[in-house]
């Protein structure tokens, strides 16, 4: 028979060992999070995940994406050859396009719910995603289409929209909206800059990627044909394929697809994660991500914090990947 103190030890430790059981399929116990971050080191501490390309598109529903004969590259590559979100979701209410996209980079949308131009929306908070990885020295860049790279890119010109750009609302990248800003002039570059730099092995670290008004998704009238999502997937059809031939894709790169805001309402858009790290395959979860899943990525990846904002309480994009971060 068990003594009192025995049974007390022995309830104790089960009580202990037990955890209420999740009802996602793809969910993870805390001990396999904890492997796959192990797994993700090498003996040196440094992280397998090494260089981020972050691209985005525009405006659509995933539901609009998936299984459209108008996206043979993302449908009939992309996916079997990634992993992808079904459940990465539109911050609650967050509508237009310019406060995701300062979510992306802050967490939240700083108080910012319209498409103003810098002049009038700038930030002086340095609490951001690429304050932090310049304090850690790690190099980062913006490539955007249509800009010529001589000036700060702060106001609209052709199919270049600033409000795709999150970094030019921050005062300490343009110091305080200044086009001469030698500082945003060496971050905020001409996309086709990016190609030498995959090339050459310059490219920075942390990559963000905006296409033009029709390479994105997000105009129709004008562009190549008046199909938006065919012109955003024949772009990415054209450009990708640079990105995965470079040792910095090779050795531990990441480029992740989104799309910067649902059309109307809190509904899915698209997340693909392609990575020689990724678990890929086509393979898919349902975990409830958002865009601040994918800056507690960023963060998590290059080790940079604290967490900024709404990142402290979501998911990252963890359970894409077999090794992580």
């Amino acid at each position: 028979m068990r003594s009192p103190l025995l049974s007390l030890l022995f309830g104790v430790a089960l009580f202990a060992g037990c955890g209420s059981a999740s009802s996602e399929a793809t969910s993870e116990d805390e001990a396999a999070v904890r492997h796959r971050h192990d797994a993700g080191a090498d003996a040196s501490g440094h992280h397998a995940l090494k260089t981020v390309f972050l691209v985005l598109m525009e405006n659509h529903n995933w539901a609009a994406i998936k299984g459209n004969p108008s996206a043979p590259y993302i449908n009939g590559t992309l996916l079997p050859m990634g992993s992808h979100a079904e459940g990465y979701v539109n911050v609650h209410g967050l509508h237009p396009s310019e406060p995701n996209y300062l979510w992306l980079e802050a967490g939240g949308n700083l108080g910012v719910t319209n498409d103003g131009s810098p002049s009038s929306n700038h930030q002086s908070t340095k609490s951001h995603l690429t304050t932090l990885l310049a304090a850690a020295g790690i190099s980062w860049k913006a490539y955007a289409e249509g800009i010529d790279g001589t000036t700060c890119p702060l106001t609209t010109s052709g199919r270049y929209a600033p409000k795709h750009v999150p970094f030019v609302f921050f005062d300490d990248v343009t110091d305080t909206n200044s086009a001469t800003s030698a500082s945003c002039i060496a971050h905020v570059r001409p996309y086709d800059e990016l190609a030498a730099d995959l090339t050459q092995g310059t490219v920075a670290r942390y990559n963000f990627i905006t296409p033009d008004l029709c390479d994105d998704m997000h105009d129709s009238s004008g562009c190549k044909t008046g199909d938006a999502v065919k012109n955003g997937d024949t772009w990415l059809s054209h450009q990708l394929p640079k990105i995965f031939a470079s040792t910095a894709y090779k050795d531990g790169g990441v480029v992740l697809v989104t799309w910067d805001e649902s059309e109307m309402g809190d509904f899915p858009i698209g997340m693909i994660a392609l990575s020689p790290n990724a678990k890929g395959h086509g393979y898919a979860n349902n975990v409830a991500y958002s865009h601040s899943s994918t800056l507690r990525t960023m963060q998590e990846i290059f080790g940079v914090g604290p967490l900024l904002r709404d990142a402290a309480k979501a998911k990252s994009l963890s359970d894409l990947f077999t090794t992580f971060p």
